[in-house]
């Protein structure tokens, strides 16, 4: 049988869905991935994995004549692959896949919706007029029998069920795409906030909703307050994203010596490793926050705020802190008390290792999805729902 994963750009594939797919893969599937054109493309099919390019996506496009000749594409492809299964990642994907998937006739459909983002994040004017229209399509793209929601958070799950999108019997909850505990390890010594220069590292998409400027802010007052503390970030700007940080801004942000912009790091295990205290002061409505649950694994202690995905990997005083959102003093005070309790900093990082590895353990994660698509694919389902639909 084959599936397809469907995907807004191939470097998501690669950083977050080739575990799976080589996964599904060597259980007998035949996966074939499918995203614009990119720099990892090459890189999935030297994975040996099948990739294609596809032409005409722009995630920031609302031209209606470009989305129908998108929809139109998407149904040929499927037309010509024939794939029993159609696996749409972010919410676009999910919309314009399971359409496409709906029009060709593909069996079954599942998609991952990865946080609400910025169409449901943001209060600015742009977003609140889209939530109506993106609500419709999404009614759409969930219907029939044979589709399944994955949801990453229970303040998601809440929320598709009292929207009425999707029946409840057909959303599972899925903790994110799961991280390689084997790569994802502590040091050797354990994290020490207690040497000269203790380090700091907020790693993500660059987005003002991520809480970039928050931890910038917290930077400063620390600073003020005589604190020899290093803060690096690490991610480029997400410029499909409205809410991308603009790259003159970073770079005043260097000249002024608050932050080290290390920009985009390939190897972020050893980039976790290196560093002490690992901080996601985030507002943006997260699925499943994967810089989070890498630190985890490395047992970097966490700082993050209380939002939904946030605290899924951070019970607070257990195995991280959680702080308010838009809140950089609280931020600040965080890492001082790090920095000042090396213990609890200890503590607090052994605690979340030991939970990546109870929950977010990318083996757990793609065995129940593989399951997923294992219970849609059942011939004798798949012949009573096409009966029905």
């Amino acid at each position: 049988m084959k599936i397809v994963f469907f995907a807004n750009t191939d470097w998501y594939l690669y950083n977050f869905r080739r575990s799976l797919a080589l996964a599904a893969q060597s259980s007998g599937y035949e996966v074939l991935l499918v995203s614009p054109s990119g720099a990892y493309g090459e890189r999935l099919r030297g994975l040996g994995l099948r990739w294609q390019p596809l032409a005409g996506m722009d995630r920031r496009s609302l031209n209606p004549a470009r989305e129908l000749q998108l929809l139109a594409s998407l149904v040929r492809l499927f037309r010509r692959e024939r794939p029993a299964l159609m696996h749409g990642f972010t919410i676009k994907c999910a919309v314009y896949g399971s359409l496409a998937a709906q029009l060709a006739g593909v069996p079954a459909r599942v998609n991952a919706v990865a946080g609400l983002g910025y169409v449901f994040a943001s209060n600015d004017r742009k977003a609140r007029c889209l939530r109506p229209m993106v609500r419709a399509m999404l009614r759409l793209a969930m219907r029939g029998r044979r589709t399944r929601l994955i949801l990453q958070n229970p303040d998601d799950q809440m929320m598709f069920r009292q929207s009425g999108l999707i029946g409840a019997d057909r959303i599972d909850l899925i903790p994110g795409s799961g991280v390689d505990c084997t790569r994802f390890t502590p040091r050797a010594n354990a994290c020490d906030t207690r040497r000269p220069q203790p380090c700091v590292l907020l790693a993500a998409r660059l987005l003002w909703d991520k809480g970039v400027a928050e931890y910038v802010e917290a930077a400063r007052q620390l600073r003020a307050a005589g604190r020899r503390i290093r803060f690096l970030l690490a991610g480029m700007p997400d410029r499909g994203n409205p809410a991308a940080v603009p790259q003159a801004t970073l770079q005043q942000w260097v000249e002024e010596g608050v932050i080290e912009w290390l920009g985009h790091v390939d190897d972020t295990s050893e980039l976790f490793r290196s560093v002490d205290i690992v901080a996601l002061p985030t507002y943006y409505r997260e699925g499943l926050p994967k810089s989070l649950i890498e630190a985890a694994a490395c047992a970097r202690p966490l700082i993050t705020t209380d939002m939904p995905g946030c605290r899924e990997v951070v019970t607070n005083e257990v195995d991280g802190l959680l702080i308010p959102p838009h809140d950089a003093a609280a931020l600040a005070r965080a890492i001082a008390r790090l920095v000042d309790a090396p213990e609890l900093a200890a503590r607090l990082g052994a605690a979340a290792r030991a939970k990546a590895l109870a929950n977010f353990d990318e083996r757990l994660v793609i065995e129940r999805t593989l399951a997923v698509y294992r219970e849609l694919l059942q011939p004798d389902r798949v012949a009573h729902a096409a009966a029905i639909d």
